[in-house]
């Protein structure tokens, strides 16, 4: 068995969540010099909250299969959380950037510019980001 066949979806989730904050940090780190609203800023997207928000926006341009995958990922157990859909579906999110992140990085890419428009609409409800 190789060290791909290792992998399960929660490592899938484990990557994935760690791919998100750096596009979102790639995203946000040139907005501001200032690092609390930089923080607040990334903070902003890199919740359970927005993540939902953002895998319902693109669910129309996702295949069957990465709609199955990312269902798949929302039965992983998110442990003691006030909500646990809302976290349930930001894990469904965090599967599949890992999965596209691992198997098909093209992928990951027209997808992150389909969030790109999504994303940038959010960051335009920032005022105040300069120094």
């Amino acid at each position: 068995m190789n060290d791909i066949q290792k992998l399960n979806i929660k490592h899938f989730a484990h990557i994935g969540d760690a791919c998100w904050e750096l596009y979102i940090r790639n995203k946000t780190v040139y907005l501001t010099g200032n690092l609390n609203k930089l923080h607040k800023l990334t903070v902003s997207l890199v919740n359970a909250s927005f993540q939902t928000k953002i895998l319902e926006s693109i669910k129309p341009y996702l295949t069957e299969e990465e709609l199955d995958l990312a269902k798949r990922g929302g039965n992983i157990k998110t442990g003691r959380r006030i909500n646990r859909n809302l976290h349930r579906t930001a894990t469904e999110l965090e599967v599949l950037v890992g999965y596209l992140y691992l198997f098909d990085k093209n992928r990951l890419s027209q997808l992150q510019k389909i969030c790109d428009k999504f994303i940038d609409e959010e960051l335009s409800n920032y005022e105040d980001l300069k120094d």
